[in-house]
């Protein structure tokens, strides 16, 4: 039996180009050796067919262009999946469809793997395991467990008005040219995000003042049980506490001295794509179409109207997670990206030697990443440097603060905690796009010239280490890409292309 999927009727020209046979499946080594000792196996089976992107619209505004290419990846993913869906129905296997990748989730014996090897109309079946998320360093309340990174020294939870990223990133500057953050709407996907927390509560787009509608601004992709927060929640809700923190950073203002976000102007959305820190390609491809065309609770009635302008992403895949091949989630932060959303994420941690970014997402050309750096002005010790791994553009592209950061918790609705990790260097950034967009809305929809405003207003930090042949002061190079992200440059430039756009019109 299926789960819910999001029906729309098939456009036959737009599927037909790209449903050619390839030849049988490509099946992951070792999948089905664990299908036999364990019964069945969590798989993603990989459809052959591709939405045809000569379908897909150049002219018209981001918001028209973004309906567009969900019409084309919904109807390619309905028409290509039908014969497999049937063949999934008559043999009783329960199966999760998607669309932003065309492949279907679902888990597999021995023997139906091999059933489907054959087929031509897969592409391949990998793995979709589930894996610990690394968790950053604690120098407040957190979960215990393995850090991501060595600490750069604990610092107090104690308020400091505005938090010392907050400034470095030079965001109260832009604040009092009259911009926040307002009109732009941000999103994380993370552990899930404690929505009442005095912090952040008035900035959840699902808020009104008096009462909260969690349609359209929440998902959980998590549907099993197994953590504080069950399967499927109806309303937003953090299982471990580094997803909080994450949105704190980008939006949190409580009014009475804790500013801990970057844009408290700024609206947000979240989905949960980890369970307590376990994720999985699905569960990252899950939230990925969510964001591209948020629905109901249900599941139904998508809106891609309603997605956010920029998403920040804590959160990796490595090869013990499921991304044996690199890809499993590059076609859908593709996509992301082709709607208009800029993609933010998280270089990765585990120290300082050369090459270490070697893990989707952070390698992907599609996505913004980012580096961590301390208040001293120096690199943070378990910030990953690149090169990165089959990435064509340098990582990381920028730097950000990282290092004893202090944000929410999922503790209580007041509670707040320090760590570090370029998981606390990400949100910092993702608040800066949303500062951009604030001060010139032509932004939004233009993730590339979002980018290079931000790298061409970088202020490079002086550093040493050499990565990639790449001499420490040349810039861009793979230890802090351009440089820390500098929100009032950024602003400047921005603005200065409003005149010029006008102008030229």
């Amino acid at each position: 039996m299926t789960v819910p999927f999001l029906r729309i009727a098939p456009l036959a020209l737009a599927c037909a180009a790209a449903m050619a046979p390839v030849g049988a499946a490509e099946i992951e080594a070792g999948l089905r050796a664990e299908a036999q000792r364990s019964g069945t196996v969590d798989s993603l089976i990989v459809l052959a067919a591709k939405a045809p992107k000569n379908l897909l619209r150049s002219e018209g505004n981001y918001l028209e262009r973004r309906r567009n290419l969900v019409d084309t990846l919904r109807a390619t993913a309905d028409v290509s999946q039908a014969d497999l869906r049937a063949w999934l129905d008559a043999q009783g296997i329960a199966y999760r469809p998607f669309w932003i990748v065309n492949m279907i989730e679902a888990s597999l014996t021995a023997g139906q793997l091999d059933a489907l090897a054959g087929r031509e109309d897969i592409a391949k079946i990998e793995s979709n395991r589930a894996y610990k998320l690394k968790q950053p360093v604690e120098s407040g309340p957190f979960p215990k467990s393995q850090s991501e990174g060595s600490a750069e020294g604990p610092e107090s939870a104690a308020p400091q008005a505005i938090e010392w990223g907050v400034n470095k990133v030079r965001a109260p500057m832009v604040w009092a040219a009259g911009y926040t953050g307002q009109g732009v709407v941000i999103a994380g996907q993370d552990t899930g995000i404690r929505w009442t927390h005095n912090a952040i509560k008035s900035k959840y787009r699902g808020w009104n003042g008096v009462m909260a509608d969690h349609n359209y601004n929440w998902h959980d992709s998590i549907h099993v049980t197994g953590s504080s927060c069950g399967a499927d929640s109806p309303f937003p809700c953090d299982d471990h506490g580094h997803g909080s923190h994450t949105i704190g950073t980008m939006v949190g203002d409580d009014g009475n001295g804790n500013q801990v976000g970057v844009a408290p102007g700024a609206k947000w959305i979240g989905c949960r794509n980890m369970n307590s820190g376990d994720g999985t390609p699905a569960r990252y491809n899950e939230c990925a179409q969510w964001f591209l065309a948020p629905t109901d609770l249900s599941g139904a009635n998508p809106n891609p109207d309603l997605a956010p302008d920029v998403i920040s992403n804590s959160w990796g895949c490595p090869a013990s997670e499921g991304c044996t091949a690199g890809d499993e989630i590059r076609q859908a932060i593709e996509n992301l990206v082709a709607g208009g959303i800029v993609f933010v994420v998280a270089a990765g941690n585990g120290g300082s030697s050369c090459g270490g970014i070697i893990d989707p997402p952070a390698i992907y050309d599609a996505s913004f990443t980012i580096g961590s750096m301390t208040s001293s002005d120096t690199m943070s010790s378990f910030s990953l440097r690149g090169p990165g791994l089959g990435s064509s553009s340098t990582k990381p592209d920028v730097i950000a603060p990282g290092s004893n950061v202090r944000s929410i918790n999922n503790s209580s609705d007041s509670g707040y905690m320090t760590i570090s990790g370029t998981s606390m260097a990400t949100p910092h950034v993702a608040g800066v796009v949303a500062l951009l967009m604030s001060a010139n809305p032509a932004l939004k929809g233009d993730p590339a010239r979002v980018a290079q405003i931000l790298r061409d207003t970088a202020v490079p930090i002086s550093d040493s280490q050499v990565c990639g042949g790449v001499p420490a002061t040349t810039y861009p190079n793979p230890v802090q890409g351009m440089g820390r992200v500098d929100a009032w440059n950024a602003y400047q430039l921005a603005t200065e292309m409003i005149f010029v756009d006008s102008f030229e019109d």
